[in-house]
């Protein structure tokens, strides 16, 4: 059969693109190589406990537009994301605020005194001057909030110390200076009721789809099998990695279920400290909230990328985004595929944007076959 679109990835961008595209009357092909549907925002489920198999995902946004496209899919149940992060046994709230300041500092009892706290610490570093990211984090929140918040969980996210990474990396560290935990700033914040595989499932609703399936196999087995291609896979492996490979980091995850109610007490706990091996431990039932006598939890602990693992983050330093933007110049050439999601763009994005990306281009793509050819 033949079909409008095929659909390279069914991860989130390309769930909403194929269902914008079947809403509008075309007919489109999904596949991909894992085994299930919804790419890193897949959630499975122990004993009634939805768990985020590929780590936390909290949808927030105010974007009015995508929240009411993604409510006509899911109900969401308006989780607040209220982070802690250990260090040397004492617990702090993320993000930076009031509470984590007065928590640090038993002399802080005001914002006025939380600035100058700030300000006598950042030991003459500037925004502007900061040479790598240590330079630039001190800059931003003074040397005890860097070495106790924020340099060890970094160093591990990125397997190399914070004076040998850019410092475009921190383009700025939101710093709060009221009593407020919530994490994002976002007007709508929330987790799909049953978790975010079900949403998935009803964007492909009318799709045709087809799992454990790459493109290089399915290409080789069935040609061109539609007019236009949506690739959301890694651009440097579609060309075969010819001009060399983009480096990304990994995530290894280790997934428990706990005889005891309650682990943690926090759906999401950062270890900062560089001697603790995982970033962090998500309890995955304060989600959604239940009564279960167990619990689950997940353990991330991030890792260098090798063939075949998953591509977690990508290393946008200049040397990667230059090999990028090669590829980019290879992509213009290619004919009827466009190359999008975080892997085809080679880039991290929150939930939200990659909704209006997929929205965008659905509508980018409809417009276009309105306008006549002028040949």
């Amino acid at each position: 059969m033949k079909y409008d679109y095929l659909i390279v990835g069914a991860g989130l961008f390309g769930a909403v693109f194929a269902q914008r595209m079947t809403e509008a009357g075309k007919r489109c092909l999904v596949i991909d190589k894992r085994a299930h549907i919804g790419g890193n925002v897949y959630t499975g489920n122990i004993g009634g406990i939805d768990v985020h198999t590929y780590g936390a995902h909290i949808f927030h946004t105010s974007d009015e537009e995508v929240w009411a496209y993604v409510n006509r899919f899911a109900r969401f149940n308006g989780f607040i994301n209220s982070p802690v992060a250990v260090y040397g046994g004492a617990r702090y709230p993320l993000p930076f605020n009031m509470n984590t300041f007065c928590a640090l500092w038993a002399d802080v009892k005001t914002p006025e005194d939380a600035k100058a706290k700030i300000a006598a610490q950042t030991m003459g570093y500037t925004p502007k001057s900061a040479k790598n990211l240590e330079e630039k984090a001190i800059s931003l929140v003074g040397y005890e909030i860097f070495e106790k918040l924020i340099k060890g969980y970094t160093e591990k996210q990125w397997g190399r110390d914070c004076r040998d990474l850019p410092a475009f990396i921190i383009e700025r560290i939101p710093l709060r200076f009221t009593f407020d935990n919530n994490y994002f700033n976002d007007k709508y914040q929330g987790i799909p009721v049953g978790g975010y595989t079900p949403l998935i499932e009803k964007l492909l609703d009318g799709c045709a789809v087809l799992l454990g399936t790459s493109y290089s196999d399915f290409t080789a087995k069935h040609g061109c099998a539609a007019d236009r291609i949506v690739y959301t896979g890694a651009i440097d492996e579609y060309f075969g990695c010819r001009l060399g490979a983009l480096e990304y980091r990994t995530l290894r995850f280790e997934t428990e279920k706990i005889d005891v109610p309650d682990f943690q007490g926090s759906a999401v706990v950062n270890y900062t400290e560089r001697g603790v091996p995982y970033t962090r431990i998500i309890e995955h039932k304060h989600f959604e909230g239940g009564d279960q006598p167990f619990t689950v939890v997940t353990r991330e602990y991030p890792e260098v990328y090798r063939e075949g693992m998953e591509k977690y983050y990508p290393v946008n330093d200049e040397k990667n985004n230059a090999l990028y933007a090669r590829y980019r110049e290879l992509a213009k050439k290619e004919r009827n595929i466009v190359f999008a999601g975080r892997l085809g763009s080679y880039g991290y994005f929150d939930m939200d944007k990659t909704v209006r990306c997929a929205l965008d281009l659905a509508a980018s793509e409809s417009m276009q076959k309105q306008t006549p050819d002028p040949n």
